[in-house]
């Protein structure tokens, strides 16, 4: 089988702008992730409350406007929106450093802010992911996005402790003045690339704004092959989450480790993931895509039960490895599952389909953290940990009882208009018996 047929070709101009701008950007958003919060407690002085709603809403948007925004995409051109994206996140986080160098800054602020980035992060990404089979071509999906996940991983390792090191440095308003300059520096780089060709896929179609919401959620849910994949991947966000809503619960009030064992811990994923990232291509083209996406996790299942057993001694290296394991699935199903929903979506409903696949997906998450909490504070701890666990080692089920369960290799939609009906549009060929 082969799954990509220029597996050594160089990679176009396009495609090497758009990894600079995907590096630079996550970069960015790194040392934010660490100088926001930092900034709240040591300048505002905000009390846990304050800090856990920051957190909140910063990705709130996902939830507020993450299915309509699939139809703007669509609509628009999608390399100016990830322009306009930039831009938008560019201004508001240099709004921070230049309010505390007055004397204006609050609490109030560092809310809106948070929350209207994460609305220009909701843009970018969905309009990112719709315009990579422009760019690469869909028969290099799963190569292209290999390269994108693991680089994403590997700022997810180094990104945080460049961000202490800034904000140690130079204080978290001004490490917020690089994040601004990093937006900036990614939106000059698309200003570069060709424009994208989705107004004319939109030409001479009069359906209304609430009827394309509606092709895009049923073209994801009515569909047998990305439904059960949206099913997985959201599985897996709630149950993960399950635990690393209260991993530092444990670090830091029962096992006393302190944050510096937390983030060598929470690393340990980044690495993991970086793995999956690796060899995600590799498995796919030995053992079939449907494969890659639900044995790993049937392999993993057992160890992901290591992480409920985190303690001081031996059992933070099992939980640690545990933690590694359970990533690495992860990633591989980042690749593929990326891949898969990209190569076999036209090209007319690639932001609405991304657009559902991240609002079931961050809703997850959401959903996933509060079920932690409540289950943390009513019900203990470990066993938010083990009812995680527990989950996560099911996740698998939903792509095993599918036609994913034995494909071969995603198909590629039927034509670049969209096909007659949603639910064609990627209909599963038939199984190969690998």
């Amino acid at each position: 089988m082969i799954t990509d047929p220029r597996p050594t070709a160089r990679w176009s101009r396009a495609f090497r702008q758009l990894y600079a701008v995907s590096v630079v950007g996550g970069i960015g958003q790194q040392v934010a992730l660490l100088a926001v919060p930092v900034l709240a407690v040591d300048v505002l002085r905000a009390t846990p409350g304050q800090v856990g709603l920051l957190g909140v809403l910063g990705t709130a948007a996902f939830l507020l406007i993450g299915l309509p925004a699939g139809v703007w995409v669509d609509r628009a051109d999608r390399r100016t929106v990830m322009i306009f994206a930039d831009l938008v996140r560019s201004v508001l986080f240099a709004s921070v450093p230049v309010a505390w160098w007055a004397g204006w800054l609050t609490i109030g602020q560092l809310y809106l802010v948070v929350l209207l980035a994460g609305a220009g992060t909701v843009f970018f990404d969905v309009a990112e992911q719709s315009y990579l089979p422009a760019v690469v071509g869909r028969e290099r999906l799963v190569a292209a996005n290999s390269l994108l996940v693991s680089t994403g991983a590997t700022i997810q390792i180094g990104g945080r402790a460049l961000g202490g090191f800034l904000v140690q440095l130079l204080s978290a308003p001004v490490a917020l003045v690089l994040n601004a300059l990093a937006y900036l520096v990614s939106a000059l780089v698309l200003a570069r690339l060709r424009p994208d060709a989705a107004p004319a896929r939109q030409a001479g179609r009069r359906d209304g704004f609430g009827r394309q919401l509606a092709e895009g959620v049923r073209h994801v849910l009515g569909n047998p092959l990305l439904r059960p994949l949206v099913l997985s991947l959201a599985s897996i966000n709630l149950t993960v989450n399950l635990m690393t809503t209260m991993l530092p619960v444990v670090f830091l009030r029962e096992l006393g480790l302190g944050a510096g064992a937390l983030g060598l811990f929470l690393g340990a994923g980044g690495v993991g993931a970086l793995l999956g990232a690796v060899t995600a291509r590799p498995l796919a083209d030995r053992i079939g895509h449907g494969r890659a996406l639900w044995l790993p996790g049937l392999i993993v299942a057992p160890l992901g039960a290591l992480v409920p057993l985190l303690d001081t001694g031996p059992a933070l290296w099992l939980a640690g490895f545990g933690w590694l394991a359970t990533a690495w699935r992860t990633g591989i199903g980042n690749v593929i599952g990326v891949s898969l929903r990209q190569r076999c979506t036209p090209d007319a409903l690639l932001g609405r389909m991304n657009a559902v696949f991240r609002f079931l997906l961050f809703g997850a998450i959401a959903v996933g953290a509060a079920l932690s909490g409540l289950l943390g504070q009513y019900a203990g701890v470990r066993t938010a940990l083990w009812l995680g666990a527990a989950g996560a080692a099911l996740t698998w089920l939903p792509i095993f009882c599918s036609p994913l369960r034995a494909l071969a290799e995603p198909p590629t939609a039927p034509s670049p208009q969209g096909p007659a009906t949603v639910a064609d549009a990627c209909a599963p060929p038939a199984r190969t018996g690998r």
